[in-house]
């Protein structure tokens, strides 16, 4: 099933890596579904880290994936490819995707969408996909959260951050945030946080220790790793665990694996990018199941920073960059 599609179209691309200047808009061939995918017309597309890393020239795109930057898009089904369900025509969905979302059409797997529930605007359903199935894969899947026990995350108004906080909050954890600045740290505890740190200003693992009475934290979620690890693992309680997903902050860490062994933490991380679809279709089945109907219910809505148009991707970059904003920067594409 195919709606009447245009040959070419607008996405955002570069010739080289650098800085955001380097991205500009270019036109290209509409891509056409393969078997299980489906063509969506972008509404919005979300922009996320990674994005930043891949036009830097540090994180180029899985073996088969699209080579324009954007993660996860909001719009509609225009085209379906062998084997999908005939259902998903016409549909808005929201998607995660490897590739391609900064431009006017994206394929996408059909098992990585989900349905655009009534009431969900779409700039909001392109904020989600990324983000939630990134927090909820390392905060309840490979950090065992469960309800009752205390989280640390740092970067507290990213994306990230404020998903993992209204995650947590939604499913029983006290969130503990760091982040910089009196303004941000208001601004986390609006959305829900438990307690906001402001690095700046204050020793984080010396704040862990007096909030939770000197037990420390069952979990941090942690995206800056480098020198941060050390002190991470000082925050944790007895069997804490650490999950890393990102590296802002250096690759290596020295560690006390004496502390490590007697204290019986656990250290793990994970990059969602270059899992296998399987995986992804999987893990997108689990957010359905646990996590879609709150979004369906009002209940679950990300934090918007800032709408910028496809064409001014290079300004989203920067502002990103830039470290001031809070919450979810997006495109508006069509």
């Amino acid at each position: 099933m195919t709606m009447s599609l245009p040959e070419t179209m607008i996405s955002i691309g570069y010739d080289a890596p650098g800085g955001p200047e380097v991205l500009r808009p270019q036109q290209m061939a509409v891509p056409r579904p393969g078997a299980g995918e489906v063509l969506v017309k972008v509404a919005f597309a979300g922009v996320n880290r990674p994005d930043i890393i891949q036009r830097m020239g540090f994180y180029p795109p899985p073996a088969g994936a699209s080579p324009i930057p954007g993660l996860e898009i909001a719009g509609e089904v225009m085209a379906l490819g062998q084997g999908v369900d005939t259902d998903l025509f016409g549909r808005k969905v929201c998607a995660l995707v490897s590739g391609g979302g900064y431009a006017q059409y994206c394929l996408a797997k059909a098992e990585h969408c989900l349905p655009v529930p009534p009431g969900l605007p779409l700039d909001q359903a392109a904020a989600l996909p990324e983000t939630l199935l990134t927090v909820w894969h390392n905060v309840f899947e490979r950090g065992w959260a469960s309800e009752g026990e205390t989280v640390l995350v740092h970067g507290g108004t990213s994306g990230i951050g404020s998903m993992a906080i209204m995650l947590g909050h939604l499913f029983g954890l006290t969130v503990i945030v760091t982040c910089g600045g009196e303004a941000k740290c208001a601004a986390a505890l609006k959305i829900g946080a438990a307690h906001a740190i402001d690095y700046r200003t204050s020793d984080f693992v010396a704040e862990v220790e007096r909030i939770t009475g000197g037990k420390g934290v069952e979990l941090v979620l942690d995206m800056v790793a480098g020198d941060y690890v050390a002190r991470n693992l000082k925050c944790l309680a007895e069997d804490g665990r650490h999950v890393t997903i990102a590296v802002q902050g250096g690759v290596k860490a020295e560690i006390n694996m004496a502390a490590v062994m007697s204290r019986r933490l656990t250290l793990t991380g994970s990059t969602l990018r270059p899992r296998s679809d399987q995986f992804k279709a999987l893990l997108v089945g689990e957010v359905r199941d646990n996590v879609w109907p709150l979004v369906g219910g009002g209940k679950l809505r990300p934090v918007m920073d800032q709408c910028f148009p496809l064409a001014e991707a290079a300004a989203a970059h920067a502002r990103m960059e830039a470290g001031a904003h809070i919450g979810k920067i997006v495109l508006e594409v069509g």
